[in-house]
């Protein structure tokens, strides 16, 4: 056969099978999930071996638009299928503004903590706020809140090197789960470490006011916080608030970066902490079978080992790339249930 005819049916074949996988698509068979996705689950979706796995095993791919999980409730959701916020919170609220949906699944969890340097620590040890148990930093949050409401300073924690109050920078909580959970344990922690109720939650909300409106600007993404952090130093945002999972991803996805802060970032564990529930709320019949498949064995396993959420094939800490994970969070308080938290989030708006 002569050489150009063997092109031409190559050729051939090569269109063929690109208007047979077009086809594929155009009927249905591998479906597009549109929907609502908390900043902090980008890389998830991003992460191509979850996503062949999700074609493969489910026919479907999901294209998203990053809100902030309260956000993304009152957000347009024409032609959605789907909203992936990060709290309970967020479904609660999606109950009270547009009635029970179609479906909700709980996919993982991870726990709220603190992100600091390692100058802050230090520091923190030195006054008592922070202690370490096998490798693992705790911080006591009476003791941390005490020291915000007091106004006291850096420097008189001994670090005459920063500026102003000492706080902890967060997302805003009327509009980001990170920020919304935070504001959760702050008002567990002023109620004397128990969960505030919808009467309960009067008595603190004015000192919780107090903590958030001396933070100035706050980002509405956790990981534009996180991004933040890491980029601008310790002068800039001394400690935050955020996921476990944050640092544990960064750390698979950028190694070589990560061995460059590794011995100044510090994740503290607060005692008490929150759940930061990641629940996937299903707006049509699309949507259902997203919840299916981000539950596979496989999936979860990924969302673990490279993206550090908490699942079903949750480890040992060991096996991760981070030193200073703790292998069980025992010291957890529960999140108060929606009327209260919806009098914080208006009192903070």
């Amino acid at each position: 056969m002569k050489p150009k005819l063997i092109g031409i049916l190559l050729l051939a074949v090569v269109v063929l099978a690109a208007g047979g996988y077009s086809f594929y698509r155009e009927n249905g068979r591998v479906t597009v999930l549109r929907g609502y996705l908390g900043g902090e689950k980008t890389g998830l979706f991003e992460d191509e071996e979850a996503a062949r796995i999700l074609e493969r095993k489910y026919h479907i791919q999901f294209d998203y638009s990053r809100a902030g999980s309260l956000d993304m409730v009152t957000a347009d959701q024409e032609g959605m299928n789907y909203l992936f916020p990060s709290s309970q919170t967020a479904l609660s609220y999606y109950e009270d503004v547009h009635g029970q949906p179609l479906q909700e699944e709980i996919i993982f969890n991870t726990p709220i903590v603190l992100y600091t340097h390692r100058m802050v620590l230090e520091a923190f040890e030195a006054n008592g706020i922070v202690s370490q148990t096998d490798g693992v930093y705790y911080v006591d949050m009476q003791k941390l809140t005490e020291r915000i409401l007091a106004g006291t300073t850096w420097e008189e924690l001994g670090l005459p090197e920063l500026y102003g109050q000492v706080s902890v920078d967060t997302t805003d909580p009327t509009a980001s789960n990170s920020g919304n959970m935070f504001a959760a344990l702050l008002a567990c922690v002023l109620n004397g470490g128990q969960t505030v109720d919808e009467t309960s939650v009067e008595s603190i909300l004015p000192e919780l006011k107090q903590i958030f409106d001396g933070l100035g600007y706050m980002e509405t993404s956790s990981s534009d916080l996180f991004q933040q952090f890491l980029r601008t130093g310790v002068g800039d945002k001394p400690v935050i608030a955020g996921y476990e999972s944050q640092l544990l991803e960064f750390a698979v996805q950028y190694p070589e970066d990560y061995e460059q802060i590794r011995d100044d970032i510090v994740m503290l564990y607060p005692t008490p902490t929150v759940w930061s529930t990641h629940v996937y709320i299903a707006l049509d019949e699309a949507g259902r079978e997203g919840a299916r498949a981000l539950l596979d064995e496989e999936v979860q396993q990924i969302a673990w080992e490279k993206h550090g959420f908490r699942t079903s094939a949750y480890q040992a800490a060991g096996e991760t790339a981070v030193e200073g994970i703790a292998p069980q969070v025992n010291s957890v308080i529960s999140v108060p249930e929606y009327p209260a938290m919806k009098k914080i989030i208006d009192a903070l708006q």
